[in-house]
């Protein structure tokens, strides 16, 4: 499983984590369960428990917000005036209460008559009040009221039903009965009928309901008061004194009784889940929290409805309608996470299963024979692991991550994304783990898991997987048991995720656009011929090198028929804060995605308008890529220069990484994640990875004569428009005299004339670019942006200057404190001032 927290000394923080670490701080006042949960995330990283905790964290976050927004509720929905369905919920809530409060008190008497009380010799305490006790001070001994009788301007109706009055003296009688009735006898229907369905009952009001049983029923029996209160002494009395009937009550408020139910539910909810962080067992009934958003939905759609219907629309659109949207939204987990690991990690774990059961070692097998297998297993009933399977701890901890997901279900779990996926065979294992877990945690619950299997996303990184993606998910599809298993499980929807910083980091950034762009194509080709819906999921960055920029040109630019109603995209780095830091700018950014999206689903963009285009492309991609590989992967003096021009080595001891900078400590930067290797060449202006080989390729398509071909390509193709504008972008923010003293004063003299030609190949590409956009400057047509980053500079060009002397000294004294903390100074504010770097 990829790392849910990278630890390092003085920093932990979940990588895909619903919250903030100042959240956390203002949120430390609360339980210990919050120092618990950081406590393990912080000194002892186990991948198990910190996803099953920020599960229930997030879980509680989202009781907690609700149970703060039902407050408010409760106080502005006193009206009594509801329908009669809301009423019988009601009298239900008051039913169960009253049952609840029978058996506390019946439990209560039980612990004193045998608790530690027990040894108590005196005189016998009173079990009863005395006759007349439950009776105001103003009446008479017989139980006759001395004042005047208060009429109530009743609507009387003839007689009362004496089946009525008798199941109102009856014990048995439910408030539920009672309600009905009356409002049956006593409200007639609007439109005559008078039918006795619950259904048809008109909209009443609780108080009116209880003052006219009240009224009829002293009416025709008088002497019933007097014979009901005697009955009740010798039934819990101190109980009926405390907790009188509800419904004979004429100031109920029914809407505050079900959020009041809803409340209590709410607050059992969130000490459940307090209980669950510190270890403790669960010993809540299910009926006494909420485990979806469904169960939180029913009584709130239900005052919702019953609000409509009564004429308070008004009000049902206000506070109410928000809070529905709200849990409609963000449910019972305010969030999902999603599960996120390597195919090499599931091939070692078969390995270990299949070289067990002696039938062979899993990844010495063909394409076919693992299809065949996986298949004819995941068809079977029968379970694959065996208990005494010995494993290693790299297997156990693929296997406990199946087993924690099962548990948890798809309630708080989003999808399950396969890294470096390139064979359908990948997406089977992952759906053959999920099968064995969920029959061994259902076995050890003695129930069903809860939710459905998660939905597994296949991720194509590299430009190899890349231009094989639509080959693999047409593979995949044609297999009759996984085609099955999405339309039954996942509604007949696949997703599938791409990626832009290997694919980038691999080929450059023209090549991973242009192969991206060619991916998306042919597997929407292959999910429409099988008629299965598809949801692209784009991994992209902050950073242009990462295929990040503004995200509507992002969508706009899209292939045609690839946005259809539905898009996933990552936000990540400083870009979340940036982005959706303030409500009005996280407003703002929704409006932008739900825009796009909409026009883009409406009115795809235009495809390449001749074969010619798609030839050119193929060409300048070709080209770009092949001058990218040989500078950063052929050149031998790169690396090293790489390392001592940039903050790259630095950045992997400041603790500002949610994971290692590096997969594997040795190799060169096929082993450097996309992350630091961007940000690194951001921080010395020259940004490098966005830009590097374009200039080759568009100088190769001049030469050959497709000068006029780029410029109506770059006129009337949305997505060639917006690869130029971005790069040129880039190409406005970098400033090679920084990226020169960062060479002079760090790089060693013999590899300074590395830098030389790098300097040469971006003035190349400036003009290139400028040719074909048609501008004398760059960023010609964004003067807004121009007039940004002028705005900055003197603010990151001093920031420089203090980095490389910082980085210099820190080089020569690597264990001093105070450069440290200097050099992650002026990280900060270089990322904040280049802000596209995350």
């Amino acid at each position: 499983m990829r790392p849910s927290v990278y630890y390092q000394k003085g920093r932990s923080w979940p990588a895909g984590a619903l919250l903030p670490p100042v959240f956390i701080k203002k949120e430390m006042y609360r339980p210990t369960m919050f120092r618990n949960v950081l406590y393990g995330m912080y000194i002892m990283f186990q991948p198990k428990k910190v996803t099953q905790d920020v599960c229930y964290l997030a879980k509680w976050i989202a009781a907690d917000l609700y149970l703060r927004e039902i407050d408010g509720l409760r106080f502005e929905l006193s009206m009594s005036k509801c329908s009669e369905k809301l009423a019988r919920y009601v009298c239900k809530i008051i039913a169960k209460e009253r049952e609840h409060d029978d058996l506390h008190h019946d439990s209560w008497f039980h612990h004193r008559s045998h608790g530690r009380h027990s040894e108590y010799h005196g005189p016998d305490l009173p079990t009863h009040l005395p006759a007349g006790a439950d009776m105001p001070a103003c009446t008479d001994t017989d139980g006759e009221a001395g004042l005047p009788i208060l009429e109530l301007p009743i609507k009387t109706a003839s007689h009362v039903s004496p089946t009525l009055v008798s199941d109102l003296e009856s014990q048995e009688s439910t408030p539920t009965f009672a309600k009905a009735a009356v409002a049956k006898d006593f409200f007639p229907l609007n439109n005559g009928d008078t039918g006795s369905h619950p259904d048809s009952l008109p909209a009443v009001s609780l108080e009116v309901a209880a003052n006219t049983l009240a009224a009829k029923v002293m009416a025709n029996q008088p002497g019933m008061r007097k014979k009901a209160s005697s009955e009740s002494i010798n039934k819990s009395s101190v109980d009926k004194l405390l907790n009188p009937s509800l419904l004979g009550r004429p100031d109920v408020a029914p809407y505050r009784i079900v959020l009041g139910h809803v409340r209590d539910k709410l607050v059992n909810t969130r000490r459940r889940l307090e209980e669950l962080l510190e270890g403790l067992t669960d010993n809540y009934d299910p009926s006494e929290y909420y485990e979806t958003a469904e169960q939180l939905l029913e009584p709130l759609l239900l005052c919702h409805e019953s609000m409509e219907e009564c004429g308070s629309d008004t009000l049902a659109d206000g506070r109410l309608a928000d809070f529905i949207r709200r849990v409609a939204t963000f449910g019972m987990t305010l969030m999902k996470l999603d599960l996120r690991q390597e195919s090499d990690k599931h091939t070692e774990a078969l390995d270990a299963i299949t070289e067990f059961l002696e039938i062979g070692t899993y990844s010495q097998w063909d394409e076919e024979k693992k299809l065949k297998f996986l298949t004819t297993e995941l068809k079977g009933k029968r379970p694959l692991i065996p208990p005494s399977l010995e494993m290693s701890p790299e297997v156990r901890e693929v296997l406990d991550t199946f087993h924690v997901a099962a548990g948890i279900g798809s309630n708080s779990l989003g999808a399950y994304v396969i890294s470096m996926a390139s064979e359908a065979s990948d997406v089977l294992a992952v759906e053959l783990f999920q099968k064995e877990a969920r029959l061994v945690v259902s076995g050890d619950l003695g129930r069903p898991c809860p939710g459905k299997t998660l939905r597994v996303v296949p991720l194509f990184e590299t430009v190899k997987d890349l231009r094989d993606a639509g080959r693999v998910i047409r593979k995949l599809l044609a297999i009759d048991w996984y085609r099955e298993h999405l339309i039954a499980n996942h509604q007949g929807h696949q997703e599938i995720m791409l990626g832009y910083s290997d694919s980038g980091k691999d080929a450059g950034r023209l090549t991973a656009a242009w192969e991206l762009y060619k991916a998306q194509e042919d597997v929407v080709a292959a999910c429409k011929g099988y008629n299965i819906k598809v949801t692209l999921f784009h991994g992209r960055g902050g950073s242009v090198g990462r295929g990040g920029g503004p995200m509507y040109l992002a969508i706009q630019s899209q292939p045609p028929g690839s946005v259809m109603g539905s898009l996933r995209v990552t936000e990540q780095g400083e870009m979340v804060q940036a982005k959706f830091g303030l409500p009005q700018t996280a407003v703002r950014q929704l409006e932008i995605y739900t825009t796009a999206v909409l026009l883009a689903t409406l009115h795809p963009p235009n495809p390449p308008r001749s074969a010619k285009w798609r030839d050119v492309m193929e060409e300048i991609s070709e080209q770009s890529c092949k001058h990218y590989r040989n500078v950063v992967y052929q050149n031998p003096e790169f690396i090293p220069y790489f390392h001592e021009t940039t903050p790259e080595a630095e950045l992997g001891n400041l603790n500002i990484g949610s994971r290692p900078t590096r997969r594997k400590q040795s190799g060169g930067v096929s082993q450097l994640r996309a992350i630091p290797w961007i940000f690194a060449w951001t921080q010395t202006r020259s940004v490098l990875p966005a830009w590097l080989g374009l200039g080759a390729g568009l100088l190769t398509a001049f030469k050959k004569g497709h000068k006029d071909d780029l410029q109506s390509m770059y006129r009337e193709w949305p997505f060639f428009q917006s690869t130029i504008d971005l790069i040129e972008m880039v190409l406005a923010k970098a400033d090679l005299s920084i990226a020169k003293h960062y060479e002079e004063v760090l790089v060693a003299p013999n590899r300074q004339q590395l830098g030389s030609i790098l300097r040469e190949d971006f003035l190349s590409t400036e003009r290139c670019v400028l040719q074909v956009s048609g501008h004398q400057k760059l960023s010609e047509n964004n003067k807004t942006l121009r007039r940004l980053i002028e705005s900055r500079l003197p603010f990151l060009n001093p920031l420089n200057m203090l980095q490389v002397e910082v980085l210099r000294r820190l080089r020569q004294d690597e264990t001093n404190e105070k450069l440290r903390d200097a050099l992650l100074i002026t990280i900060n504010g270089i990322a904040a001032g280049m802000r596209n770097t995350g």
